[in-house]
């Protein structure tokens, strides 16, 4: 049977509109209702996010924006503020403003008061009648997570929960989600007092992050990798979530955190999964995150008992970031001068699954190192055999790929190539891709993102309660051993902010610490 020739596939044939990919079509008609829109999250990300999908034709046409918290304040003055945080984060136009500001209300509520929200009830039946949004509804907790039960409820007791016909209503919650495994399953009780799973967006911003996103794009969509992303061909993986930032004005929250509560259970899980799970039978929501399920069911559990080489703990002193002398955390306004919150953690996790036995992940983040980095470095086993052994010796760097998430979003991957020239020589080489490479238009931030996706309705970068409860499980002995034991002072190893962290002081190595001790 003679063969089918089919001619190669051009460049200009792959080529898809990049406005068609921005968003697909526009969200229903809805109320979006900002409790807590008061605070620093809404007027750093919310307001500014959602004036960006306005900008660019991405909020439901018709649509409005309630704003409810403790603060006395009224519309103008609501507008007012969000005018003057929104300028100092996007590039404000008159002309769009003004459109924008007209979507802007506020009404003031007290959080434990079942007539303050019945109020708000009635105010957003009204403006639904004057702006024809059909009764969809989405509500944003941008509170602090003490006030998530309380707000929850009386939401639905005041009726704000109720779905009726096809209209549809949601809730959306900020990690952290409890602070143990314990206070999340409370947590998620009181939420499914009134709210259905379908209505509840827990929500992790890294995960609308473009380049946490392509993870899985690079992973399934590309045969080249796939086939050697395993133990056969990995020695080892690195995520590290590096912050230059002290803990500014979030001592508060941070002295009951640390860093394995505010970075561990949410942020660097999310990425471990995202490297490290099968693949699903189809790109939807809930097949994705059954996967991801599968591999925090299959994290090995630390020996408590030798924690040592599994488990390093820092707290920042004093020191220079970007030229600049800081304080150590112990001076941070509003931190115990005597505390031991680890504000730097490393840990060696393995996955205990087929595709990954015995390949350890390294999970790092802290605040005050040398620089602000996320990535996640893929290193490759060396070569099983050199037959250069006689000319170069034994020393052949292994290859390695390299995620970059921020500051610059790339993949580089490294391999050795010869030198010009008659004698043999060995250099290691980089192919380079950028992911703004050959993209002029438009981009979604994290919060433009996981905004949009919550009126669409779509779970797919939202954590899944089995989820929450499977990584809590996993950390929570860990936290307690920690945080209960004697020696919680011995664990502590203080490092100079402005470096790597304990052990590495200034120096530019961040791979390679096959142990944690």
């Amino acid at each position: 049977m003679e063969e089918t020739i089919i001619a190669p596939t051009t460049t200009s044939d792959l080529k898809v509109p990049f406005e068609s990919c921005l968003m697909e079509g526009r969200p229903d008609p809805c109320a979006l209702v900002i409790v807590g829109a008061s605070g620093d999250l809404t007027g750093r990300k919310i307001v500014p996010a959602l004036y960006e999908l306005y900008c660019n034709d991405g909020l439901p046409d018709p649509c409005f924006i309630v704003g409810c918290a403790r603060t006395a304040m009224d519309d103008s003055g609501f507008r007012e503020k969000m005018k003057q945080a929104i300028d100092r984060h996007k590039t404000l136009t008159e002309a769009e403003w003004a459109g924008f500001a007209r979507l802007l209300h506020y009404r003031p509520i007290a959080y434990d008061s079942s007539a303050s929200f019945s109020a708000l009830a009635e105010s957003i039946g009204e403006m639904e009648k004057a702006y024809g949004t059909d009764g969809n509804r989405l509500f944003y907790l941008a509170i602090p997570p003490s006030l998530y039960e309380t707000t929850a409820k009386m939401l639905g007791e005041s009726g704000l929960s109720r779905e009726q016909g096809a209209n549809w209503t949601r809730i959306v919650v900020e990690k952290p989600f409890g602070r143990d495994l314990e206070s999340a399953m409370a947590l998620d009780r009181a939420l499914h007092e009134h709210w259905k799973e379908h209505q509840i967006f827990r929500i992790d911003h890294y995960l609308a992050k473009e380049t946490v996103q392509n993870i899985l794009m690079f992973r399934f969509a590309n045969a080249i990798f796939e086939p050697i992303w395993d133990r056969r061909y990995i020695q080892s993986v690195y995520i590290t979530a590096a912050e230059s930032l002290g803990v500014e004005h979030r001592a508060g929250y941070y002295e009951q955190a640390g860093v394995l509560r505010d970075m561990f259970q949410n942020h660097m899980m999310q990425l471990l999964s995202l490297i490290a799970m099968e693949p699903p039978a189809q790109f939807e929501d809930d097949r994705v995150r059954d996967e991801k399920v599968k591999i925090y069911r299959s994290l090995r559990s630390f020996p408590l008992n030798d924690l040592s080489g599994y488990l390093m703990l820092g707290q920042y002193g004093t020191g220079e970031v970007g030229g600049a002398p800081v304080s150590a955390y112990r001076a941070e306004p509003g931190v115990n001068p005597r505390s031991l919150v680890p504000t730097f953690a490393r840990l060696k996790i393995f996955v205990d699954n087929w595709r990954w036995q015995g390949v350890p992940f390294f999970l790092t983040s802290g605040k005050r190192l040398a620089e602000k980095r996320t990535e996640i470095v893929i290193q490759f086993r060396e070569i099983p055999h050199s037959m250069f052994r006689r000319i170069l010796g034994e020393g052949i760097s292994a290859n390695r790929l390299v995620m970059g998430i921020y500051p610059e979003e790339k993949i580089q991957l490294t391999f050795q190539t010869k030198n010009p020239g008659a004698k043999v020589c060995l250099r290691t080489v980089t192919m380079d891709f950028h992911y703004s490479q050959d993209y002029k238009g438009p981009v979604l931030e994290a919060y433009e993102k996981v905004l949009l996706d919550c009126m669409l309705g779509d779970h797919m970068l939202f954590w899944r309660q089995d989820g929450v409860e499977l990584c809590w499980s996993f950390l929570t002995p860990v936290l307690e051993a920690c945080e209960t034991c004697g020696d919680r002072a011995e664990r502590l190893s203080f490092y100079e902010a402005g470096s790597w962290g304990p052990d590495n002081n200034r120096s530019e190595k961040r791979y390679g610490m096959e142990n944690c001790n």
